[in-house]
């Protein structure tokens, strides 16, 4: 008996020696189909953000923190990589929601650009990072592709409405440097080409057209609503659910595309005449100054192509 006993406990010290003298790591390490260790840097890591790249765009949020009368805007190298999510200014109004990998703008009656009474948290598309004034025409053209939802707007009690509005997506018009230049403008401010507008979870349209399709020269770059018009068309519904939205512009003509409905376009003589060049926006624009007004927009993906 007292030999069996020596043997066994000779047997069970050099088991825990051997175990010991592995690799401990190797314990918990995933392994594949062949039996082979894989490396921590061939791990697999969910994805758990908006599948959007921040290198051509800047934001612009509703408050106005560094008191210079304008709302504060953030610019491409503040957003990349992640840099937003560091930036305690910018949380508030544009954060993660690694629950379904999006990515959410929230904004309220706040600090409005110059040429609007409302505010936003919006997404400016800078094709030169650098320098705002440099932008595409229509002869170039471009797409934005988008998949977002609308998460919660608050209730509208002075309209017949139910809810308040925003804006999701934007064509927006802008003077270039050569029309500047030639006419000595004080303002390169454009209209609007076109507004994706949620309407109690209904997707509008609002393109500019002419009033006077005979307009001409000069008189076409006068932002005025004299000159150019809203025409709105519903283009489906959407509820608080997710949905796609695609826009496409090219000389003479405008596509836009809910899901997979069929193709809204636009080719007609004030698409012809469009004068301005443009630059492509998406976010979150109110459409309320009311007190305790407030909306939540999400984006899963965002892609721009010239």
């Amino acid at each position: 008996m007292r030999i069996r006993v020596t043997l066994l406990s000779i047997f069970l010290i050099l088991f825990f020696v051997e175990c010991s003298s592995n690799d401990n790591s190797r314990e918990f390490e995933p392994f594949t189909d062949d039996g082979e260790i894989i490396n921590d840097d061939e791990i697999p890591v969910p994805e758990n953000y908006a599948d959007i790249d921040f290198s051509n765009w800047k934001v612009t949020l509703p408050v106005d923190e560094n008191n210079n009368g304008s709302p504060d805007e953030y610019q491409p190298l503040e957003l990349v990589n992640g840099g937003y999510r560091t930036n305690a200014s910018i949380q508030p109004y544009m954060y993660d929601d690694v629950s379904d990998s999006s990515i959410e703008f929230y904004t309220l009656p706040g600090v409005s650009t110059t040429n609007s009474t409302y505010s936003r948290t919006e997404l400016r598309e800078l094709i030169n990072p650098s320098n705002a004034r440099e932008n595409w025409s229509l002869e170039e053209g471009g797409t934005m592709t988008g998949r977002l939802k609308v998460v919660d707007v608050s209730e509208d009690n002075e309209s017949s409405r139910q809810y308040h509005t925003t804006i999701v997506m934007q064509i927006h018009g802008i003077i270039s440097i050569e029309d500047m230049a030639t006419h000595g403008f004080s303002s390169n401010n454009g209209p609007p080409l076109i507004k994706m507008r949620w309407i109690d979870g209904y997707i509008y349209a609002y393109k500019k057209s002419l009033v006077d399709e005979s307009t001409s020269g000069d008189d076409l770059l006068i932002n005025s609503s004299d000159i150019w018009v809203d025409a709105s068309t519903n283009m489906g519904y959407v509820g608080f659910e997710e949905f796609e939205f695609r826009i496409t512009a090219s000389a003479g003509r405008l596509e836009l595309q809910l899901n997979d409905d069929t193709p809204l376009v636009y080719e007609d003589i004030s698409m012809d005449k469009w004068p301005f060049e443009n630059y492509f926006k998406a976010g979150n624009y109110l459409g309320s100054t009311a007190e305790g007004a407030f909306a939540k927009v999400k984006y899963y993906e965002l892609e721009v192509t010239h």
